[in-house]
């Protein structure tokens, strides 16, 4: 039988103010997003960002940027403490990342991809995780670019997660995997 427990107040949750935040040893992870149209995933990935500690974000194309009342409305002020930065071309902001020694792991579905449980990263790897337009997905030029090409194994009838939703998914599993 369960016993009724009490829902924490916020300050029991000892969660950092965002000048801590920024301060704060960061994950060796930054998600890249080519073209996402919706603020909204773009506020939640900030959210998200946020949760795990992650270094940046790139907003690269026509992906929107903060200060964006329709991205704070999902963000709930995790712009004011994960780092970002606008690059106007994916695939250059992705080279960089790569000379830097990150490694380019894509969020598609192609006839090369792997399932999502048999991507193993390395624990003291660097990742960037590519997420791709809602319609159009990920560019072409990032994914020959990629250093690893994964998909999130779906059985229903649609052919995709919205972007907020994979992302939780894929930073979920990438510290599950390298917790430790």
């Amino acid at each position: 039988m369960n016993t009724f427990q009490r829902k924490l107040a916020m300050e029991e949750l000892h969660r950092l103010e965002p000048e801590e935040f920024k301060k704060a040893e960061k994950n060796s992870v930054i998600i890249l997003l080519d073209n996402v149209r919706s603020l909204h995933n773009v506020g939640s990935a900030f959210r998200t960002a946020d949760a795990f500690r992650i270094e940046k974000i790139l907003l690269c194309g026509i992906t929107g940027t903060p200060p964006n009342r329709e991205i704070h409305k999902t963000a709930l002020g995790a712009t004011e403490s994960v780092s970002w930065e606008h690059h106007q071309n994916s695939s250059e902001a992705a080279e960089a990342l790569k000379k830097d020694g990150w490694k380019l792991i894509v969020l598609e579905q192609t006839s090369g991809s792997i399932h999502l449980q048999k991507f193993i990263p390395e624990k003291k790897g660097k990742y960037c995780f590519v997420f791709g337009n809602e319609v159009s997905g990920v560019e072409n030029d990032l994914i020959k670019i990629s250093d690893t090409i994964v998909e999130i194994p779906q059985f229903g009838t649609k052919h995709s997660l919205n972007i907020s939703v994979s992302i939780g998914i894929v930073l979920w599993d990438y510290f599950i995997k390298t917790a430790t």
